[in-house]
């Protein structure tokens, strides 16, 4: 987009650094990364706590011992096994994950190469991932990443320890630019999960989700052997077009560029198609199990963070489309 109207910052808004560097062995992004998980770190440590299956509580996956069924159980849990060898009705406890292993899949296609507020949304993606990371990987969990930008799919080992989650998080940063002109694939990402196949865990997928919703289905399929959470990285501009008349837009998966003139029409029509498109993301992510967690460039992420986590703890046990959109 040539010369965007900028929209100014919410007060008390938090940003996170720039990653434009793009060289591995930058004194900057060195610096950058290192200010990132101090933030995360001081603003995030405690909200998770104890053994955890990941960012969603849940009651765990690994089966535990038997015990003679209590009124409230969930019969889902029965053990018929030892029901009929007691004769008497029995429940199979369930117990968390001691050891978790998080896969991030990261959109870095040319449409996250924008912003007009704070940042822009590929460092904003960044920081999600970074946060993601740094509250997931302690205690021997893992943590891997695809990164995709459209041209490349890049594949990073899941693994433990504080040295290769810096690695991992400085590689997301160092993505390649894609050219102008090659479209994103989300869904070649989510399916590059399926195969081979993984130990559950959790898969958290940071995107824009702008363009086709193509990856519905690869999506779906993660789902049933892992948690999911989608993170949607948006700009003000995404949502709305300002008043600003003559314009020239440049859509760089396209490669195509027009030049318009920003009528109340217009406006009235983009933002009613932007929220349209929102509202079918966000079913497909809720659809395939997946909660949602909005992250803005005017806005303070880490403050967003903490409120969908405590959301997720006070609505845990509520059916996915009843938890309260942030």
């Amino acid at each position: 987009m040539t010369n965007p109207a900028k929209i100014p910052p919410t007060r008390g808004s938090a940003a996170p650094p720039s990653f434009r560097s793009g060289q591995l062995n930058d004194p900057r992004l060195s610096a950058a990364l290192k200010t990132l998980e101090l933030t995360v770190r001081r603003r995030l440590d405690g909200v998770l706590h104890g053994d955890h299956l990941g960012l969603i509580p849940g009651p765990g996956s690994e089966p535990g011992d038997a015990r003679e069924y209590q009124p409230g159980d969930d019969v889902r849990q029965m053990d018929w096994s030892v029901t009929a060898r007691t004769t008497h009705p029995h429940v199979r406890q369930m117990i968390a994950d001691r050891e978790l292993e998080t896969w991030l899949v990261v959109d870095l296609s040319a449409s996250l190469d924008f912003g007009t507020a704070l940042c822009q949304k590929r460092d904003l993606a960044v920081a999600a991932a970074a946060a993601v990371t740094h509250l997931t990987s302690g205690g021997g969990n893992r943590v891997g990443a695809v990164v995709a930008n459209g041209e490349r799919l890049f594949r990073i080992p899941a693994r433990a320890g504080r040295v290769h989650a810096q690695a991992m998080l400085r590689s997301i940063a160092t993505t390649p630019h894609a050219a102008d002109g090659v479209r994103g694939d989300l869904r070649g990402a989510i399916e590059s999960l399926r195969r081979p196949q993984r130990k559950r865990g959790l898969a958290v997928v940071i995107s824009d989700f702008l363009g086709d919703i193509d990856w519905q289905r690869s999506l779906r399929a993660i789902s049933g052997r892992h948690d999911l959470l989608g993170v949607e990285v948006l700009d003000p501009l995404d949502l709305d077009l300002p008043d600003v008349g003559d314009v020239v837009l440049h859509d760089p998966e396209t490669g195509r560029t027009r030049e318009f003139s920003v009528t109340p029409a217009l406006r009235s029509d983009f933002a009613r198609a932007a929220q349209r498109h929102r509202g079918q993301v966000e079913q497909a992510l809720r659809g395939c199990g997946a909660p949602v967690l909005s992250l803005r460039t005017d806005r303070d992420w880490i403050a967003d963070v903490v409120r969908f986590v405590s959301t997720r703890r006070h609505t845990f046990g509520a059916p996915t489309g009843q938890v309260p959109r942030q």
